[in-house]
């Protein structure tokens, strides 16, 4: 992630974690980081994964993309990038992203918020996707959607896949 990316993520997220009241040490230790990771993420510094930045979002019970909403470039690692397309704001709060994975990459997601539910749309490639110990295998045009307040996973074969995530967040979702 580019410098100026990494500044405008790390103050939305001080901003987000002082309006629900929480400290620098609450906040760190119920994600599972470092305290003094979460404070260089917060001064625009560090290089914060994926898994990272969804521990926080669930732990200041906001969706994936009210935290990285301002940012404008895809978020990357290990052979995936995933970029915030639009942010619904009526009821049910509807996200959407693009995905793409390289070859031989399989990518564990930590679950969503209570109640959420996400479908994936396979634009190319062959995905084999969905919650952990039941997953199925998408070929281009294929549409999956299944609970993702649990584990899941996306693991790709010998080319990369693109795809539409939604994620719809029923009940209430902080914003």
């Amino acid at each position: 992630m580019d410098t100026p990316s990494l500044s405008t993520l790390g103050q939305h997220l001080q901003s987000l974690r002082k309006a629900q009241g929480w400290s620098l040490s609450q906040l760190a230790a119920a994600a599972g980081i470092a305290k003094s990771n979460l404070s260089r993420l917060e001064q625009g510094n560090g290089n914060p994964t994926l898994d990272t930045i969804w521990r926080l979002a669930v732990q200041l019970k906001v969706p994936f993309g009210t935290l990285v909403a301002p940012i404008a470039v895809p978020l990357g690692e290990d052979g995936v990038e995933v970029r915030l397309i639009d942010q619904g704001k009526d009821s049910p709060q509807v996200d959407a992203y693009w995905m793409r994975c390289a070859p031989f990459t399989t990518r564990v997601a930590e679950p969503h918020t209570p109640g959420a539910r996400e479908s994936l749309t396979l634009i190319s490639g062959h995905l084999e996707a969905g919650p952990e110990g039941d997953t199925r295998r998408l070929a281009a045009g294929d549409t999956l959607t299944f609970a993702a307040d649990r584990a899941h996973c996306y693991r790709t074969g010998d080319d990369w896949a693109t795809l539409l995530v939604s994620v719809v967040y029923h009940g209430e979702v902080p914003r």
